[in-house]
């Protein structure tokens, strides 16, 4: 007896069933992500017209724009820079200005300097944008050593001591504004990062020219500089930079890329000593090696596997570069062949190698000794 599967007018396809929608669970992702920016108010994009600092990146597209449509002989297509408002708080239908020691609507960001962005988006922060300093120790530091800065934040109902209240008056003595915010406010403009109640708005790092941070370093009797090769965490930029202070170093030099450089970061870390110990970045890290020297230092590469011990590193008390390896592959090959020597920690254990700060650090606590046994 034939089956089901031989009769007429039997289904061949698989019968669709109801299509299954989320029934509005997801509707709250979509939730305080803002209206997409115009053209014209992107700070990124060469149709930019905003009241706020140009950025140097999208002035170079813009001039590169202008060239290209002088050579087909049309006009341009860029925007007006400074035509169109574009801060928060003021100049837009509808807003006020929204005061630093009140809490703001969700979605809508306080007023401030700089290019607004969209609430819920972000942008890369141009290389020129300034940075916020947070901790007691590295703004009291900076403070006194007349690093220039815009505004100093204050979380509300911070316990004083003796270094808030240095940091509050010398803040005042040289006409700083002051600014108090709620705790969670500080904690959403510093990402979370531990901040201690204070913070202070510096512009960018200013670098040293590497020739007169070199001249500087020959000046002293014993010149003594640290070179990072290829140290992209800014934790141990600073940790390093704080050895080179403690020890007597003049100097910290870095490559421009792919390399940290002088961030918040960094300078918390550093405990403020990049307010003290100049810092350079080169574009290549070999050629200023080898520029080093030819004025008379002596460079040695710090390696688990050199050849020489570091308590026997009879170079220690001349001129010397202390050259330090990246976090994971240590020094890279050209770096290595430059150096006019490797020098390796002898350690007891079976730990392969040390951290890139530590092993800068205790190398520099060696070459310390040995001047200080010859002074």
């Amino acid at each position: 007896m034939a089956g089901n599967s031989q009769r007429r007018g039997r289904r061949v396809t698989q019968k669709k069933g109801a299509s299954m929608g989320s029934g509005g669970k997801n509707k709250g992702s979509l939730e305080g992500r803002g209206r997409t920016l115009p053209a014209d108010e992107r700070p990124w994009h060469k149709g930019y017209s905003g009241t706020e600092k140009l950025p140097n990146r999208t002035a170079w597209k813009q001039a590169k724009e202008k060239r290209a449509a002088a050579a087909e002989g049309r006009a341009p297509k860029i925007g007006q820079p400074g035509t169109k408002d574009t801060t928060w708080g003021k100049g837009t239908k509808g807003s006020k200005a929204s005061k630093t020691t009140k809490s703001t609507k969700p979605g809508r960001q306080p007023a401030r300097g700089g290019p607004r962005v969209a609430p819920g988006r972000r942008s890369n922060t141009p290389k020129d944008a300034p940075e916020l300093l947070v901790g007691r120790n590295p703004v009291l530091e900076a403070l006194r050593t007349l690093v220039p800065a815009t505004a100093l934040y204050v979380a509300q109902g911070l316990d004083l001591d003796d270094r808030i209240t240095e940091i509050v008056r010398t803040a005042g003595d040289r006409g700083i504004p002051l600014l108090e915010i709620s705790r969670a406010e500080f904690d959403r403009m510093t990402g979370g990062v531990l901040h201690q109640g204070v913070g202070l708005q510096v512009p960018p790092f200013a670098y040293e020219a590497f020739d007169d941070l070199v001249a500087a370093a020959l000046e002293h009797p014993t010149p003594l500089l640290v070179a990072l090769d290829g140290i992209t965490d800014p934790r141990n930029l600073g940790a390093v930079i704080r050895s080179a202070a403690a020890f007597g170093a003049q100097g910290v030099f870095v490559p421009e890329r792919r390399a940290a450089g002088i961030t918040a970061t960094a300078w918390r870390t550093s405990a403020g000593a990049a307010a003290r110990v100049p810092v350079s970045q080169v574009v290549n890290l070999t050629r200023a090696l080898k520029a080093c020297q030819r004025e008379g230092f002596v460079v040695i590469g710090l390696d688990a596997d050199g050849e020489t011990d570091l308590y026997n590193l009879e170079a220690a008390v001349g001129p010397l570069i202390v050259v330090v390896g990246s976090e994971g592959r240590g020094l890279s090959r050209l770096v290595g062949e430059t150096c006019d020597m490797r020098v390796g920690i002898p350690m007891v254990s079976t730990v392969e190698s040390l951290n890139a700060s530590v092993a800068a650090a205790v190398a520099l606590a060696e070459v310390a000794r040995r001047r200080a046994g010859t002074a």
